[in-house]
């Protein structure tokens, strides 16, 4: 059984950066594509950036630029790193993961994580 474990979020001024870890247990990581999700109050979840297990990568257009997704195939670990944050990037954010890559692209993966805040004041 796949778990995910988010660390990393917390409380920044505008301009600000975060780095999100989130660590994978329970399956063969490489074999996984991953991904952060994020959902703030009063909207619905949306994606921010998946990786695929080839490397290849695809963020939503209000990241590109400002946000960088990398992992470290060692430890298991998927990073997001949060540059030029704005209060519009406040919400709770998720690390999700399937074998399945399809599922992940459309939103509906197997395995999600607990989440872990991120609050971007002006």
């Amino acid at each position: 059984q796949v778990q995910l474990v988010e660390s990393g979020g917390g409380s920044v001024q505008s301009g600000g950066s975060l780095r999100l870890s989130c660590a994978f247990f329970g399956a063969a990581y490489s074999s996984y594509c991953m991904g952060w999700f994020r959902q703030a109050p009063g909207k619905e979840r949306e994606g921010v950036v998946t990786i695929n297990s080839d490397g290849s990568t695809n963020y939503a257009d209000s990241v590109k630029g400002r946000f960088t997704i990398s992992q470290d195939n060692a430890k298991n670990t998927l990073y997001l790193q949060m540059n030029s944050l704005k209060p519009e990037d406040t919400a709770m954010y998720y690390c999700a993961a399937d074998f399945f890559c399809g599922r992940l692209r459309v939103g509906v993966p197997k395995y999600w994580g607990q989440g872990t805040q991120v609050t971007v004041s002006s």
